[in-house]
């Protein structure tokens, strides 16, 4: 399927690897340039070169933390008119409990997972509506649909998000910009094997095991594949894809039980 984005120009956030990397895969498959952002410039300058030798792509590069203003102002600075905007701050859940929360650890998860984003779709959008096209996806993550206890953080931080953009979507439809979250549940990358490890440490049991509970509540019975989230979030940065807007898609090989 030709998704009629050929020749646009992209900036994808946590680019390098795990879900960022495959939705730039993705995109790049399209015949999409690219702008990679993360933290890394090892990990940065491996990935551009890899996605340009093999879908020769312009494939280019931005070393910064967008969870930062000074990180958002070089990424500005290096691709202030993108067609394509993939939001991914990069920045790993961990738990906590909301009673030794401060205000400062509020903020922190705030400008990571909500004021990041918003920027960069505040000062990207208005070149889109000129051009009329524009397309951004934000990854952010399925429980947000079934808040976990010691995530209050990182929930209200995602949720806020996505009730900003709810009060956008409708005023920038009309100009061809749409903008969507996708809700991965469990892919098999960096991020969930860390965060696997992580919690057979804390609860005092093996990976092995976390693993299996993991499995078992997932009805897919399986980790999913990247690239199976790439591939989802280039279908919604395609020009066919003008219609859906302001959507939280779910990814989760059925984990979310709700109907809406």
């Amino acid at each position: 399927m030709d998704l009629g984005i050929k020749g646009r120009h992209a900036l994808v956030c946590g680019g390098s690897k795990g879900l960022g990397h495959a939705a730039a895969e993705a995109l790049a498959n399209e015949g999409v340039s690219l702008t990679l952002v993360a933290r890394s410039v090892d990990a940065l300058k491996s990935a551009a070169e890899d996605l340009s030798a093999r879908f020769d792509v312009d494939a280019r590069y931005v070393a910064a933390d967008i969870t930062t203003p000074e990180g958002r102002a070089d990424v500005l600075a290096a691709c202030p008119d993108p067609d394509i905007l993939v939001t991914n701050p990069g920045v790993r859940q961990t738990p906590a409990d909301f009673r030794t929360l401060t205000r400062a650890d509020w903020d922190h998860w705030f400008e990571a997972h909500c004021f990041s984003s918003l920027e960069l779709i505040q000062k990207t959008v208005p070149g889109m509506s000129e051009r009329k096209f524009g397309r951004v996806v934000n990854i952010s993550v399925s429980n947000i649909k079934f808040p976990q206890v010691n995530f209050a953080h990182s929930h209200a931080a995602r949720v806020a998000l996505s009730g900003a953009i709810a009060s956008m979507v409708r005023e920038l439809v009309a100009h061809n910009v749409v903008i969507n979250s996708v809700l991965p549940g469990f892919f098999d990358t960096d991020a969930l094997q860390t965060n696997l490890h992580g919690h057979a440490e804390r609860g005092g049991t093996t990976y092995e095991a976390i693993v299996a509970d993991r499995l078992k509540m997932t009805p897919a019975g399986r980790f999913a594949s990247p690239r199976e989230c790439g591939d989802l979030i280039a279908f919604l940065c395609g020009a066919n894809a003008g219609y859906i807007t302001g959507q939280n898609i779910v990814n989760d090989g059925g984990v979310y039980q709700g109907l809406f």
